[in-house]
């Protein structure tokens, strides 16, 4: 008995089965001439049964059929699918049963237009969406997307019921929000998909809400139709040229008149010493050749045209507007609230990037300034050729790299042995050069600007003219990107932290260490602390040294963002002697106050300015200058005895 019902509920499930199987051959066999011979404003109604038939055959029939591979076979005119097989095809019927195979010349090809292609692919787009395979699902988004229509709104919003991935359930739940504010017939369903993306800055809502907002301009003389956006004004809003043109687009005023065309007209219309009734002695007013050009329009004898007295006259008998393309009112109103949102999001994310690329750009400034900051604002001596130093220690890094291919590793070695370099150049420079002429600023100032050029010109010798590369390892690649709009590069977040870690190391070593105590003791009254056992001209020699090194250590750092060249140091002399100068000469923080006014101060003027780099270089210097003026010991003015010198 058991086996019995079990029979017996098999069979009962399985009868409805050939009848559905049967379904789409039905479908097919009814509208077999159409189908033959489609016609895009004909087929719609065939194509939607086949699809909604439930035959699990339906799809592969359509797909077939948009595919050219939908067959009929010229020996009984029997229809199938065909698969190319060698020479000729393998055949399948339309209930799925094998059909046999056929040469290419037993067989002939359906091959339905594009706007039949078309609707079939629009078709089968509810198959795709339920597909169990999840990457066809995503193409099929994929696809909806490139191309939103109508027609895909009902299969998607079908779809997403039954979706189980859940990022394809939420691309799915997006989409249709984007269909529904473009295709839905109801105008409030429309509102709500507008008001659910809220203040959604990503590119896609934007692309999607900007074309509900798209406008038309048009002339009537009296109340428009359609969803008006505002009245145009001529001579305001629109040039009288333009308001007319729409005039004469819309039909409402006839083509104006030139100059040149009107007397070519009066000229060959001369008859018996007048034109239209006016003589040619009285021609020589503009009133006199309009009144006898009208008359001659009235007579047929030249073409209808407005006169500046008639365009005059037409554009005040006319009104102007821009109309939405979108009808609804609401549509554009909920359309409008929601870009003002964005925009305002927007431009608070500008904002925070700006303030971004001010910081990161402050912190690269500080790295070029901080040992300026010692040998200038410390010591008083004013070192041109402190970005030398800078491109020395860029170039020990490319160096570094030639031995060491690990990029990670050799940005490690490159750090301490720049500044290793350039502490060595710097001791050098101080004992030979530097030493004699110590408060002697003039002299300290030419000279080192001779050294400036002297090695500029034997790092071309060496490493030539061309840009080096000083590749940054592969965890700085990339940026990290908040939205659309935030984002900063992984190695401006690596300067900015480099920058803090010398910071602290400054404080550090001025603070806590007996070598920073001797420093400021110098710094402040050099006879004092000779007298109190310490070697000021050791001091000097020490301090020079260190403010050399940390700029070579900055020269590695800069080199991975910027182009290291023989010329890179002087791309940032000049902003580190006004990082100095603006932040308050011998304190680090008022170095580091000083960079961040500038480095802001020059984000924001490319900002408002960003076609001309070099107006904004040239405002910034403007600015420093005033601000000099009514602060001129900088934002942080040295207290103390040295203050006075």
């Amino acid at each position: 008995m058991r086996l019995t019902a079990l029979i017996l509920t098999a069979l009962c499930w399985l009868v409805p089965l050939p009848a559905l199987a049967q379904e789409a051959a039905r479908i097919v066999d009814e509208n077999r001439a159409m189908i033959e011979k489609p016609s895009r404003q004909t087929i719609g109604p065939v194509i939607a049964a086949l699809a909604g038939s439930g035959d699990p055959m339906a799809d592969d029939i359509l797909t077939a059929w948009a595919d050219k591979r939908l067959v009929v076979r010229k020996a009984d005119g029997a229809m199938f699918l065909a698969v190319a097989e060698g020479e000729g095809f393998a055949l399948t019927a339309l209930d799925g049963t094998p059909g046999g195979t056929a040469a290419k010349a037993d067989v002939t090809e359906l091959k339905p237009n594009a706007g039949v292609r078309g609707l079939i692919e629009t078709a089968l787009v509810q198959f795709t969406l339920s597909d169990p395979d999840p990457a066809r699902r995503a193409e099929a988004l994929t696809s909806i997307a490139r191309d939103p229509t109508a027609e895909a709104l009902a299969p998607l919003r079908a779809s997403m019921q039954a979706e189980a991935d859940p990022a394809l359930k939420a691309q799915k739940e997006r989409l249709e929000r984007f269909l529904t504010l473009r295709f839905d017939p109801d105008p409030a369903a429309r509102v709500a998909a507008i008001e659910s993306l809220g203040a959604d800055t990503a590119l896609d809502v934007r692309g999607a809400l900007n074309p509900l907002l798209a406008t038309r301009r048009v002339a009537v003389s009296g109340t428009p139709d359609g969803n008006v956006a505002r009245e145009l004004i001529p001579g305001r809003d629109l040039t009288e040229v333009e308001a007319y043109e729409l005039l004469v687009a819309g039909g409402l005023a006839p083509a104006r008149l030139t100059l040149e065309e009107q007397r070519a007209a009066l000229v060959a219309n001369i008859d018996a010493g007048s034109v239209g009734g006016v003589p040619v002695a009285a021609l020589d007013r503009q009133a006199a050749r309009d009144r006898a050009y009208t008359a001659l329009e009235a007579s047929g004898a030249v073409p209808v045209a407005a006169t500046d007295d008639e365009a005059a006259a037409a554009l005040a008998a006319h009104r102007f507007y821009e109309v939405y393309a979108e009808a609804e009112p609401a549509v554009t109103e909920a359309a409008a609230a929601a870009l003002a949102r964005i925009d305002r999001k927007v431009g608070l994310m500008q904002a925070a990037d700006l303030g971004l690329d001010a910081l990161s750009l402050a912190a690269i400034y500080f790295l070029a300034a901080i040992g300026l900051a010692i040998t200038f604002g410390v010591m008083g001596v004013i070192n041109m050729a402190h970005g030398e130093f800078i491109t020395i220690g860029a170039y020990t890094g490319f160096v570094v790299q030639l031995f060491v291919p690990d990029y990670t590793l050799s940005i490690l070695i490159a750090l301490p042995l720049a500044f290793a370099v350039t502490f060595g150049a710097g001791v050098a420079m101080e004992r030979l050069v530097i030493r004699h002429l110590y408060k002697r600023p003039l002299e300290t100032l030419l000279a080192t600007f001779g050294i400036s050029i002297a090695l500029q010109q034997i790092l071309k010798n060496v490493f030539g003219t061309q840009a080096r590369p000083l590749t940054a390892p592969g965890w700085l690649d990339g940026a990290l990107v908040f939205n659309d709009v935030v984002s900063i590069s992984y190695i401006r977040i690596a300067i900015f932290v480099l920058a803090l870690i010398f910071l602290g190391f400054f404080l550090w070593l001025m603070k806590r260490t007996r070598l920073g105590l001797e420093v400021r003791a110098v710094t402040q009254n050099p006879a004092m602390a000779a007298s109190m056992g310490i070697n000021p001209d050791r001091i000097n020699m020490l301090t020079f040294g260190l403010g050399s090194g940390i700029a070579g250590i900055a020269g590695v750092a800069i080199g991975l963002y910027a182009k290291v060249t023989s010329e890179m140091g002087a791309d940032y002399i000049v902003q580190s002697f006004m990082t100095v100068v603006v932040g308050g000469v011998g304190n680090v923080w008022g170095t580091l106050a000083g960079a961040t006014m500038i480095g802001s101060l020059q984000k924001v003027i490319e900002f408002l300015n960003p076609a001309n780099t070099l107006a904004a270089q040239t405002y910034m210097i403007l600015f420093i200058i005033l601000f000099i003026q009514f602060r001129p010991r900088g934002i942080i003015a040295l207290r103390g005895r040295a203050a006075g010198d």
